[in-house]
């Protein structure tokens, strides 16, 4: 049982670190453009005549007005990128090691390099919640209200409500590093 509840302590707290994250946005059609840009050719002054032919046309400044504008807000409210590749995978490196993110059509999907064991963040549209689910159980984690407020799912129980900006970051994690160091 002590094992189950670190799981999930452990689980919250890496969940946690990444949903209250200061985020600027994946920039991801400003993103798509520069790779294919840079897939153009294996010639990197073809590369560069079209990387200036772009930024001549605009081409490069839209799309990055439009990640600005309306996409990253997008994803900073909504919690998903509406260009995230489903499928794609990325390694991020950790203090305990490598861990595999692999993007859901509704979340990601997190294990660590070399085990089996994997968790998921979901997303609930319906809901409007994000979910934990770690073991075979599901467990909400955080729910967007809709008025500049999140409801926070404490491993207690207990249920937080924090303001989407500095402020209810810092609140969130004060409570949860609070709990943490509490077990």
């Amino acid at each position: 049982m002590k094992k189950n509840k670190f799981s999930w302590v452990a689980a919250l707290a890496l969940s946690g670190s990444i949903l209250f994250s200061s985020c600027i946005g994946s920039f991801g059609l400003f993103n798509t453009l520069k790779d294919w840009n840079s897939g153009v050719s294996g010639n990197k002054f073809v590369n560069e005549l079209v990387f200036l032919a772009l930024h001549i046309i605009p081409a490069y400044e839209i799309c990055y007005f439009a990640d600005i504008i309306v996409l990253n807000s997008i994803e900073f409210w909504s919690g998903s990128n509406p260009l995230a590749d489903v499928g794609a995978v990325k390694t991020v490196k950790g203090e305990n090691g490598n861990y595999v993110v692999t993007t859901l059509e509704n979340g990601y999907s997190i294990s660590k390099e070399g085990e089996t064991a994997s968790m998921e963040l979901l997303f609930d549209e319906a809901t409007q919640t994000w979910n934990v689910v770690a073991d075979e159980e599901c467990m909400p984690l955080l729910k967007m209200n809709g008025n500049g407020t999140a409801d926070l799912y404490m491993a207690d129980g207990t249920t937080l409500n924090v303001t989407l900006d500095e402020q209810g970051k810092l609140a969130a994690s004060e409570a949860m590093m609070s709990r943490v160091l509490a077990n």
